[in-house]
């Protein structure tokens, strides 16, 4: 049978605030000993009470807003309640009636995808369970970290619109300052619920896929759960209401439990906490200090004629938006500039695992670089040859005339080189004044290699037909 897929996304990123949520402790516990980023309150020692976290509650409307959803009035925190290992208050501080902010949506490619809720909470410590061993570890160090879930409504329908979603999610994020967002480190976590249904039916049971650790994992995940549903459908059997874990090894999912409803977790408001008011003046000095958004960087990049994909590309990644911006102020053509960052100088960067704040190329060289190869300078054989060097530092301009590379346009020159291969290859010649003009190639080349790469190629041509008669 053809049934149709609902998707909805629960994204969890972690703030990027310099001590927890509730408390003061730091937060930057990445490659720290375990256990060693606690606190009295973390640990959930008696006596000890919570402190919300200011830069946490901004940096959240600042997403919120991102987001396009209405931040205004009152937020309150609430006792989610429930007994885990990584959780030694036995509840997590988290928003349940009055999310920081809600009624939001985002656009992906031309779909807009409407956002539910974004919350603040706590996060949960991190147990591990080492292969074979007859215990788990717990390390508290995350507990407590600055978190903030966002929850689509079930908006999207296939496993590439999830993941286009996730990468513009994470991609503003990272322009706003709000949270690293990097999945392999743990500070972008997401979880998805799918149902199944026929067209024109109810929708069907949905099933949520716990702490998927990378956008390709989610897609993945997608598609086996959906063929999953399908196949026990086809089979006349029933989809039950669980929580799945995800084997990224074995490429399927696994029943972690049974899922709960909300009733189980008991939610009160916090007694120690009261409810913030969010004033319209708080909103808009939050909104003063928002950069550009990736939506805002793509229309520009387009206005400036920048081909859609390649706008795309630049538009949501941060560090290489910046380079270009910065490139651009050089006053190269925006789309030559934009080819040469995404193909040459993305390969260079890919062969030395390093992203382009690690690389020691400056905007204003690569800005350079292409504006002698337009000026008609060098040529492009000559940049490439010269792209390894500015990649390290080195200034194109100084480069080409410390080498002698600037474009030949002697035309003295250019025809002895001429005269020379067709004198080498009389039979070429002869196909070309007997009709076969496309032979002219095979002379072209040896003229040019004949130069050493250095002749201008509008002008070479020029000379060769001239002398070949055409």
């Amino acid at each position: 049978m053809s049934y149709q897929t609902v998707i909805g996304l629960e994204v969890h990123l972690q703030l990027k605030t310099k001590s927890k949520i509730f408390s003061d402790c730091p937060q930057d516990y990445h490659g720290a000993e375990p256990n060693t980023y606690t606190d009295p309150f973390t640990l959930g020692l008696p006596g000890t009470l919570p402190t919300l976290n200011r830069v946490a509650v901004e940096l959240a409307m600042m997403f919120g807003l991102g987001l396009n959803c209405d931040v205004s009035g009152f937020t309150q925190f609430h006792r989610k309640n429930y007994f885990y290992p990584d959780a030694p208050k036995n509840f997590q501080l988290s928003q349940y009636d009055r999310p920081i902010a809600r009624d939001g949506f985002l656009k992906v490619a031309g779909e807009n995808i409407r956002i539910k809720r974004a919350h603040l909470e706590d996060d949960a410590g991190k147990l591990t369970h080492p292969t074979y061993a007859p215990y788990s570890l717990l390390d508290l160090n995350r507990a407590g970290s600055s978190l903030l879930e966002m929850v689509t409504e079930a908006d999207i329908t296939s496993a590439e619109q999830a993941r286009a979603f996730l990468e513009s999610v994470q991609a503003i994020a990272q322009a706003l300052g709000v949270s690293d967002a990097t999945p392999e480190e743990g500070k972008m976590r997401c979880d998805v619920n799918i149902s199944i249904h026929q067209e024109g039916q109810p929708w069907g049971t949905k099933v949520e896929v716990k702490n998927l650790n990378s956008f390709r994992s989610v897609a993945r995940a997608i598609e086996y759960e959906t063929a999953r549903q399908a196949r026990v459908l086809d089979a006349g059997g029933k989809i039950t209401q669980d929580t799945l874990g995800w084997d990224e090894g074995g490429q399927k999912t696994f029943l972690m439990r049974t899922k709960e409803g909300e009733a189980d977790y008991r939610y009160f408001p916090e007694p120690d906490l009261p409810p913030l008011d969010i004033t319209p003046e708080w909103i808009e000095r939050v909104r003063a200090r928002m950069p550009e958004l990736p939506a805002q960087k793509l229309e520009r990049y387009l206005a400036a004629g920048v081909r859609g994909g390649d706008a795309q590309s630049l538009s949501l990644n941060v560090a290489l938006s910046k380079f270009y911006d910065e490139a651009l102020q050089g006053g190269a053509d925006p789309q030559k500039l934009a080819n040469w960052l995404l193909t040459d100088v993305a390969g260079h960067l890919t062969a030395q695992e390093i992203g382009i704040a690690e690389s020691k190329l400056r905007p204003a060289h690569l800005a350079g670089l292409v504006r002698l190869i337009d000026a008609g300078t060098i040529s492009g054989k000559i940049a490439k040859d010269l792209l390894p060097d500015v990649m390290s530092g080195a200034d194109p301009a100084a480069l080409v005339k410390e080498r002698g590379l600037s474009v030949v346009t002697d035309t003295g020159a250019i025809d002895a080189a001429i005269d020379a291969v067709m004198q080498a290859d009389p039979a070429t010649v002869e196909k070309v004044k007997s009709g076969n003009t496309k032979a002219m190639n095979a002379l072209f080349g040896p003229v040019m290699k004949a130069m050493g790469g250095q002749a201008k190629p509008e002008v070479v041509r020029e000379r060769l037909q001239a002398k070949l008669g055409l």
